[in-house]
């Protein structure tokens, strides 16, 4: 059984979240710089089995695409041509800095630790995969 990978996708960096092989329990893998995500992908994906890529998604509060979706279009284009066996699924990923805000809030951590954007991006790309496996559950059970 394959992974599912999510990404939260940033012009400077990107965070990545993984499930467990039962793709029941999604966790923060880590933080990439975005111009070597690519790399980090290919690697990652020789020694672990990855099913499906989930990438959050940029809207607007209407529901229109982002400015930041031109940057995540010419990624997800490059990501088909070199990874062309693996699925990639997007998901809004509206308000997923702001739960990542305050997960860190709510777990204790202190204002100086908060302030770590990486850190946000791994917990936002974690938020992102499980809202993901969440709406697969509800799919599942109507």
């Amino acid at each position: 059984m394959g992974r599912i990978l999510a990404i939260d996708y940033g012009r400077k960096r990107c965070g990545i979240a993984v499930t467990d092989p039962l793709k029941i329990i999604a966790n923060g893998l880590e933080t990439v710089a975005t111009h070597k995500l690519m790399d980090f992908l290919k690697d990652y994906m020789s020694h672990e089995d990855v099913e499906l890529i989930v990438m959050g998604q940029p809207m607007q509060l209407n529901g229109e695409p982002s400015e930041s979706m031109r940057y995540i279009t010419q990624f997800l284009y490059r990501l088909r041509k070199e990874l062309p066996n693996v699925p990639v699924e997007m998901v809004d990923e509206r308000f997923t800095s702001t739960l990542a805000h305050q997960a860190m809030i709510d777990g204790g951590m202190k204002k100086s630790d908060r302030r770590d954007k990486a850190r946000v991006d791994t917990i936002a790309a974690s938020i992102i995969l499980n809202d993901y496996l969440q709406s697969k559950q509800i799919q599942n059970e109507l």
